[in-house]
């Protein structure tokens, strides 16, 4: 079996032929019209990535997306928009979005980025375990790479959006160093996603937020004028 898919569209002809796609290629397929139902589907069963269409009633894809960065355990996620939507996609993948797809589109596509994203995620999470660097430790901050989480020295966590993950993984591996924003923007890009200057500053400044960093006085996320942004904290193993 290739994984476990939540599919998210409110019409209904496309969950059911995606579903019947899916399956025909290994997939456990189940489906949401609204995101109701997903909220109801996700706390009650892990899926390994979700298919998000931006265009549904009542919460909005967006809005999902928003929701979904708050959540430790959130799957990646694939979304569908509209054919030269382009605004939508770029403000999908800068709320944490993994991957997207523009309708119509081929099936065949679909089911490649779907295990293209899978093997990411599940190679990821092998190499946290097998390198025994689940847990690091930075300033008063715990970064737990499975769970995608930081934790406070109060032991609070707070989850990290799949783009806010990626930066903070690239710089936790590369402490002390100037990163320049093309340089950022290939550590994190994730296949087939679109990724810009903006799109980092604009993690950058979500990340900072919730590291308790601000632009005027940063402690761990410097900016280096004309070359980028450093990672300013010693980094080891808890």
């Amino acid at each position: 079996m290739m994984g476990h898919c939540l599919v998210v569209d409110d019409d209904a002809e496309i969950r059911t032929n995606l579903t019947a796609y899916l399956s025909g290629y290994g997939w456990q397929v189940d489906a949401a019209g609204d995101g109701q139902v997903m909220r109801q589907l996700l706390a009650a069963t892990r899926f390994d990535v979700i298919v998000l269409d931006l265009m549904l009633p009542g919460e909005d894809g967006l809005t999902l997306l928003r929701w979904l960065g708050t959540q430790a355990d959130a799957p990646p996620v694939l979304m569908l928009t509209a054919r030269g939507d382009t605004m939508s996609r770029v403000i999908g993948l800068e709320l944490g979005a993994d991957d997207y797809l523009a309708k119509p589109f081929e099936p065949r596509e679909l089911v490649a980025r779907l295990q293209a994203l899978v093997r990411r995620v599940h190679k990821g999470l092998a190499q946290a375990v097998d390198d025994d660097t689940r847990l690091l430790r930075f300033g008063r901050w715990r970064f737990d790479r499975m769970t995608r989480q930081l934790i406070s020295a109060d032991d609070v966590g707070i989850a990290l959006s799949s783009a806010e993950f990626r930066l903070l993984a690239a710089f936790v591996q590369r402490p002390g160093r100037v990163l320049s924003r093309d340089q950022l923007i290939e550590l994190t890009r994730a296949p087939g996603v679109e990724v810009n200057d903006r799109s980092i500053d604009l993690a950058v400044s979500r990340l900072r937020a919730k590291l308790g960093d601000t632009a005027r006085e940063p402690a761990l996320i410097r900016t280096v004028r004309g070359e980028g942004y450093l990672f300013d904290a010693e980094v080891s193993p808890c």
